[in-house]
């Protein structure tokens, strides 16, 4: 996928799309043991075995869903890092509003709501030794096109498509958070 729109340094310039993948999450994994660049993203058209927090399934059943997964290098002290997670969903929350007049709530730490309805999540893993933090592995999942849920989730999960009819552009949606995540990244590490 050509990330038109993206102007980082790293985040994102690396990038690889998989119409379907088993997950984006396992494939930065699987790449951290080799000489992968710092930045590099995974997206994925859909996901047959997508990882979610706590070792739960992330469905990404249909294409045009958002969902990727990127590297970060951090080499830094364990301190630097607290509440990124949440700093990253309230990136994408403001992305939501900015960009499409959507309001979504953030269920601390990792999770996006409507309407009490979950969307989307974030997954942060890390490779630590002693204190320092040595690389990130995110992982970010936003329901948008899907309209159908299978009866263990309808209850508890929505789309973007379902509650307000409208198109999420997955390239430029990836490219407005890489853009505003690196440089408040770039300030963590600084």
């Amino acid at each position: 996928m050509k990330l038109k729109n993206l102007k980082t340094n790293f985040l994102g310039v690396n990038n690889m799309y998989f119409d379907e993948i088993d997950s984006t999450q396992k494939e930065i994994w699987r790449m951290a043991d080799k000489n992968i660049k710092n930045g590099t993203l995974i997206i994925a058209g859909t996901q047959t075995d997508g990882v979610g927090t706590h070792g739960r399934k992330w469905y990404t059943d249909i294409s045009n869903n958002i969902a990727f997964s990127f590297y970060l290098d951090a080499n830094c002290n364990i301190n630097k890092f607290k509440n990124i997670t949440v700093e990253i969903a309230e990136i994408l929350v403001d992305i939501m509003k900015s960009k499409y007049n959507i309001n979504l709530d953030i269920n601390p730490p990792n999770d996006l709501f409507y309407n009490g309805k979950k969307v989307g999540g974030i997954l942060t893993e890390s490779k630590v030794i002693g204190e320092i933090v040595r690389f990130f592995v995110i992982g970010i999942g936003i329901n948008t096109s899907q309209t159908e849920f299978n009866k263990n989730l309808k209850n508890i999960a929505t789309s973007i498509k379902k509650e307000f009819n409208i198109d999420i552009n997955v390239e430029e949606f990836i490219c407005e958070f890489c853009n505003r995540f690196e440089k408040k990244f770039i300030k963590r590490i600084g």
